[in-house]
């Protein structure tokens, strides 16, 4: 296959995956959760060491493993075709899928605020609580194009993906330095004055249950369920830099420049997300963030920024970057269906590359399963539920490494983990701790992922029923 992407392009593919509509609207949420300036910038750190850690980790895999379907290949190399399956199938039915549509309607969303039409225009369908609006239409035709782009060739979808990212970075760059620059009256200070022991009180006035019956005296644990509760937000904010290695067997000499171009782009993009934080901070009191309107603190900071004109600036912003995101999102993750396809999980037809050298029927039955979510208006609830499988994959991948460090030593290893076995292990006790507290605190973000990767496994069963199974 054609090597078209470069060092720059697979960057770019890591860091416009990265920046969607997260950075723009989880703050609020993460401040109903911790009430503090001190620990919304915590849990910020926390996300960004967990993500460069992983990020470094699949590095050494990647060098391994340098071909198209990146993470899964990864898993089943090491663990099996299985446990590739169940990744490969949370990955279609709501992973991959689920965030395209729920980044499309974040573009929707925020096209209304340009076009007040698409927000005050009844809905088109309306049956009790299921609706189908004109935001959910306009979502829908943002996938197909991006989906149709997608197929005339890799080199349109790299061109989109390169401008659409400088864009969103040099125009966060720009809320950044005038986020600090044109605010007179900061509300820094309050913000941190708040301290460390904000939590529990901001908890009470808000209305947050985050612990069960029997744990309401312990104030440390009830912090630590509200820091988990918060990394919901900056975890989904934060993912999806895995995708380049999606296409690692498009990318040129993917042995290295896959791991360069995600340790670099997860950098970039964690550092620049912290000072997005900052901004906030810095131009909102704390009721501000928490309470923004419509959970869009992004928006509120821009007004108190540039005045009127700010909704406008923040709206033009928010549609590049989801724009941008959801078009990464489609390039990468149809690779990984290919992939599956040619190992016999995964319908056969997607195995074929079009005339234009690219996965055409893949990009379509991801498009076509993407709208669907869309219109069904149950992306967001898939998403927190998956949240957590997200970070459970992203282990047992990261497991990986140490597991083939010991059971396969002899193995080539172009590049290897920066601070192994620290790095791993890191990433390892942070996720684990995630995870565990999410069981406790927010079980509702978590029992319905499990079930759904477990539904999985007769899918897994039936298809190769036929066949010997490893």
């Amino acid at each position: 296959m054609d090597k078209k992407l470069k060092l720059w392009d697979a960057t770019m593919l890591v860091m416009g995956s990265m920046i969607g509509s997260g950075i723009f609207i989880v703050s609020s949420d993460m401040m109903r959760n911790l009430g503090s300036g001190y620990w919304l910038i915590t849990v910020w750190v926390i996300t960004g060491i967990m993500t460069v850690a992983a990020a470094i980790s699949y590095g050494e895999l990647s060098s391994m493993f340098p071909k198209a379907g990146g993470q899964y290949t990864y898993i089943t190399e090491i663990f099996g075709k299985m446990t590739g399956f169940l990744y490969g199938w949370g990955l279609f039915t709501v992973i991959q899928t689920g965030t395209i549509a729920a980044v499309a309607m974040a573009f929707g969303k925020f096209t209304a605020y340009l076009v007040p039409a698409l927000n005050d225009s009844a809905p088109l369908f309306q049956s009790g609580g299921f609706k189908i609006t004109w935001i959910q239409i306009l979502a829908i035709c943002v996938i197909m194009l991006l989906t149709y782009i997608n197929t005339k060739g890799l080199k349109n979808g790299k061109i989109l993906q390169d401008l659409f990212t400088t864009s969103k970075i040099l125009a966060l760059v720009g809320i950044i330095i005038f986020g600090f620059i044109l605010v007179k009256n900061s509300m820094w200070s309050e913000n941190m004055n708040f301290g460390w022991n904000a939590f529990q009180d901001f908890g009470k006035e808000v209305g947050n249950d985050l612990v069960p019956t029997g744990w309401k005296s312990i104030g440390g644990i009830t912090l630590l369920g509200g820091i988990a509760a918060a990394m919901v937000g900056s975890v989904f904010s934060s993912v999806a830099w895995e995708n380049v290695t999606f296409v690692s067997g498009e990318i040129e000499n993917p042995k290295k420049n896959v791991v360069k171009s995600m340790v670099l782009g997860t950098i970039v993009v964690m550092v620049l997300y912290m000072l997005v934080n900052f901004v906030y901070l810095h131009a909102l009191d704390r009721d501000g963030i928490a309470f923004a309107d419509k959970n869009r603190p992004a928006v509120a900071a821009s007004e108190v920024i540039f005045g009127n004109i700010g909704t406008v600036i923040m709206a033009v912003l928010v549609m590049i970057s989801t724009f941008g995101c959801i078009n990464g999102l489609v390039l990468a993750g149809s690779r990984v269906f290919q992939t599956m396809a040619k190992d016999g999980l995964f319908f056969k037809s997607a195995i074929e590359n079009n005339k234009n050298n690219v996965p055409g029927k893949s990009l379509w039955m991801q498009g076509t399963w993407a709208c669907v979510l869309a219109l069904s208006g149950q992306y967001g609830d898939l998403l927190d539920m998956i949240s957590f499988v997200i970070v459970l994959f992203y282990m047992i991948t990261v497991f990986g490494v140490i597991y083939l460090r010991i059971k396969k030593p002899d193995l080539e290893r172009p590049y290897k983990t920066w601070l192994y076995p620290i790095t791993p292990i890191l990433y390892l006790f942070i996720g684990t701790a995630f995870c565990v507290l999410l069981v406790f605190f927010k079980p509702q973000y978590t029992w319905p992922g499990f079930i759904l990767i477990l539904l999985g496994v007769p899918v897994y069963l039936f298809i190769n029923r036929n066949k010997k199974t490893d």
